[in-house]
């Protein structure tokens, strides 16, 4: 049976650019491999098929010959295009395609030392202005003693004769072979005999850390800051780890933040609400006055604008909502009863005049 074109194989035009050669490939790699079509013969023949096309117009000088004469530009093993020669082809080639699909490695890599996690609580006022703070913790860091080789003092670590030092294994899978981390040393590519007493062969020890944290203006709860290399040092010569430092701004008494907005809540009298009035109200910045005007509602809502929480990008304020309320006093004296029952009988409202009733029935009202 003829071959099929390679690059029908692949489902490409023939301008097809390297790029689109490779995702092609890759594509029909995944879905075909024998790994995740065991016992299908059809997958397999796909599989091998794919990979020989990939071969070929992956590789410049063979994809020119190929554009030129077709499949008899490798007829009698000339060009050795045909899949006896996958394996070699497979090495190389593989530790790119597959390596996240595989869990494998290419090749060896340095460890990085592990990243930590530090919450921290900030208050409304703190989240808006920005701050400075100290935290502690403890990471590890490598031992003085031993200069993170782990050994004791007149001693060094000995190459693992399991992976040779590499720190890796070679698996067979399927058709050809990956990379495992080296069960016995752990990727290290070396084993402690005589352990350092400090570190007891570990190479890093703990140590209490203070450092100083810039929080900058219009942080939320859920959000983090990473500082780079502050976490722990790595037990495999690779670069630190990170911190991340998570923030939770606290629930405040007074305000309520939506956003970059806050809300929230102020008393007026009845006289003021009725009569209008210049009131003080807390922000985040401190006290400003703000005007009621006459006939104001209990649950009118005001804004003050730029009073909010700024931006963690632009630095732009949100504003504040400011929802007055009437505020109905729980005594008074008899001046103010009088007047009011006075009031009352002016409006035609019904009151008994032995009983508070009148002032249990405004705070229902502005409840």
């Amino acid at each position: 049976m003829s071959k099929r074109d390679y690059y029908e194989v692949l489902g490409l035009k023939r301008d097809a650019s390297a790029d689109e050669i490779k995702k092609s490939y890759r594509k029909l790699a995944l879905k075909f491999h024998p790994d995740k079509n065991p016992g299908n013969k059809d997958a397999e023949e796909s599989f091998k098929e794919a990979s020989e096309a990939y071969q070929v117009l992956s590789d410049s000088e063979r994809k020119a010959q190929y554009d030129r004469y077709g499949h008899a530009a490798f007829a009698g093993g000339a060009g050795g295009a045909g899949f006896g020669d996958f394996s070699g082809f497979a090495e190389d080639i593989f530790g790119d395609i597959f390596g996240a699909f595989f869990g494998g490695n290419s090749g060896q890599r340095a460890r990085s030392g592990r990243d930590l996690r530090y919450s921290m609580d900030l208050t409304l006022e703190e989240a808006a202005s920005g701050v400075e703070k100290q935290i502690s913790f403890k990471r590890a860091i490598k031992c003085d003693t031993c200069d993170g080789s782990g050994a004791k003092a007149g001693t060094s670590p000995e190459s693992c004769k399991h992976c040779n030092g590499v720190g890796q294994v070679r698996v067979q899978q399927g058709f050809f072979s990956i990379s495992r981390t080296c069960p016995v040393c752990s990727g290290k590519g070396s084993i402690v005999r005589n352990p350092c007493a400090d570190c007891h062969g570990a190479g890093q020890v703990m140590k209490d850390v203070t450092l100083s944290v810039r929080i900058p203006a219009g942080v939320d709860s859920g959000q983090r800051l990473k500082l780079d290399g502050e976490g722990e040092s790595s037990d495999a010569g690779g670069r630190k780890g990170d911190l991340y430092v998570e923030i939770n701004v606290l629930a405040h008494k007074i305000f309520k933040r939506h956003g970059n907005d806050v809300v929230c809540d102020v008393p007026v009298t009845y006289s003021q609400s009725v009569l209008g009035a210049e009131i003080s109200v807390p922000t985040l910045e401190g006290d400003v006055t703000m005007k009621v005007p006459s006939g104001t509602p209990s649950g009118k809502i005001f804004r003050l604008k730029g009073k909010g929480m700024p931006d963690l990008r632009s630095g732009r304020k949100g504003d504040q909502h400011v929802r007055t309320y009437v505020s109905v006093p729980t005594s008074i004296s008899n001046e103010q009863r009088e007047l009011i029952e006075k009031l009352a009988k002016i409006e035609g409202a019904p009151i008994r005049e032995d009983s508070p009733s009148f002032f249990d029935k405004v705070m229902h009202i502005f409840e």
